[in-house]
């Protein structure tokens, strides 16, 4: 048997390519939608992609699956588990076979079991592998999806909060609950093989290690260790963090068909067409030195993908301030998650020379201003790190939700997160408002650092 495991840092996700050496057939599990690299490691390793599957329909990045589908020959497992809601609607003309729990399927000699795991969504599916060519006659691990990570397990309330699926959550969180009960029977040895490590928001407390084993989960995985159904739903459903608003848009287009991918080339200009949204993806400081006016500033680096989902519009064109070279890569990390619309790029060395800055204060400066009536202090941070403290004079204003926030347009408006990144973008974005800003270096942190009060 083979197995190789892909992790998109940018995503925080894991997917994997399994192939049978003895009849070199491969399959993948949880495709990301860039499907290249998958089939560089099975040409290396002699194996053809004959067959795709997800755990579940994904909320958090575009899937690949149809991509692997699209030339034909590859057979394609998906769940037929939950209602009519979360069923797969693009499946006719491609060759496919629906799954349910106690279903079973093999490529070459690698048998997967199916259990039907409901809690994250109502049709998550886990598969149990079995190398029977290696001679095994019991599972080596499980794929579990977002129904078990390192450390935790997926939150139940994205349908309610990001798909609008009311009263789903706490309905979830005991499906979750009882979805866990299944696994009681299995061997500790089994390895687990999630579809996401620290960094996604399908949970609230991800590790960072890849992989891990069920006997270490039942130790030292809080939902593991729970055995009351009403304090596991409790737990489980306090303290989750803000699902990005984008998740719907996932949802929607995975159940529906995700759009097949062209490459047409993007054209450098020397200048965004008038109703474009441009995206300057320098870091912060170049950024604050000067910039298109009405720009936004996404920094190209991990969290991109994320803010640019939040932030961005499916239905405008993009236009990109980044440097020639990266253009491929940003413009990658844009289509894991549906943004395909970008229309032109320009190379900072292009910028012309009026441009508009925004000045960074430190937090002894933001003390002496803030309690001034002309300055309305705004914390971009999540909810739990306001409520676990923040400046008295501020007003909370979760970055993701900062476009339709009604603040005044009489202030100069004093910015802060926790260390000043997310602030930069939302300067950026609320400059490009019409609002007057001020960006707080270092953030929540340097302001208690400094020891200035905290409520």
């Amino acid at each position: 048997m083979y197995f190789k495991s892909f992790f998109d840092e940018k995503l925080a996700h894991m997917s994997y390519l399994i192939g049978c050496q003895k009849t070199g057939e491969a399959l993948v599990i949880d495709p990301a939608r860039d499907v290249a690299p998958y089939h560089a490691a099975a040409k290396k390793e002699g194996l053809t992609i004959s067959a795709a599957t997800e755990t579940h329909i994904h909320a958090d990045y575009l899937s690949g699956i149809r991509e692997l589908a699209r030339s034909g020959g590859v057979k394609l497992y998906v769940s037929d588990e939950g209602d009519q809601d979360w069923k797969y609607q693009y499946l006719n003309g491609y060759e496919q076979e629906l799954l349910k729990d106690g279903s079973t399927f093999y490529i070459g000699n690698v048998k997967f079991d199916v259990l039907h795991t409901p809690g994250h969504t109502p049709e998550s599916l886990s598969f149990l592998l079995t190398d029977e060519g290696g001679g095994a006659d019991e599972p080596m691990g499980i794929f579990t999806g977002d129904f078990l990570f390192v450390g935790d397990v997926g939150r139940p309330d994205l349908l309610e909060k990001a798909a609008g699926a009311k009263g789903t959550s706490e309905t979830g969180a005991i499906d979750m609950f009882r979805s866990l009960k299944k696994l009681k029977y299995l061997p500790d040895h089994l390895q687990v093989w999630p579809a996401h490590g620290a960094g996604s928001a399908c949970g609230k407390s991800l590790g960072a290690v890849p992989m891990s084993t069920l006997g270490y989960e039942r130790k030292f995985n809080w939902a593991l260790r729970i055995t009351d159904e009403k304090e596991f739903v409790h737990e489980l459903l306090t303290g989750q963090p803000e699902p990005p608003t984008y998740f719907a848009q996932m949802k929607k287009l995975n159940k529906e068909g995700p759009p097949l991918l062209t490459r047409e080339v993007i054209p450098r200009k020397s200048a965004p067409t008038e109703g474009d949204v441009v995206v300057d993806t320098r870091d912060a400081s170049r950024f604050s030195d000067g910039h298109l006016k009405g720009s936004l500033n996404i920094p190209y680096n991990r969290s991109f993908p994320n803010w640019a989902g939040w932030l961005l519009d499916y239905e405008l064109d993009i236009f990109l301030i980044a440097e020639e070279g990266r253009i491929g890569e940003i413009r990658k990390a844009l289509s894991s998650i549906g943004l395909d619309q970008v229309k032109g790029y320009m190379d900072p060395e292009d910028l012309p020379g009026q441009l508009e800055t925004y000045e960074s204060i430190s937090v002894e400066k933001a003390n002496q201003l803030m309690t001034d009536d002309h300055y309305y202090v705004v914390d971009v941070r999540n909810g739990n790190e306001w409520e676990d403290g923040h400046i008295r004079e501020a007003h909370h204003h979760m970055l993701g939700h900062l476009p339709e926030a009604d603040l005044p347009q009489d202030k100069t408006l004093i910015i802060h997160c926790q260390s000043g990144a997310r602030s930069a973008i939302g300067a950026s974005l609320l400059q490009a408002k019409g609002h007057e800003v001020l960006n707080v270096k270092g953030g929540f942190s340097a302001w208690k650092g400094a020891g200035y009060p905290v409520e």
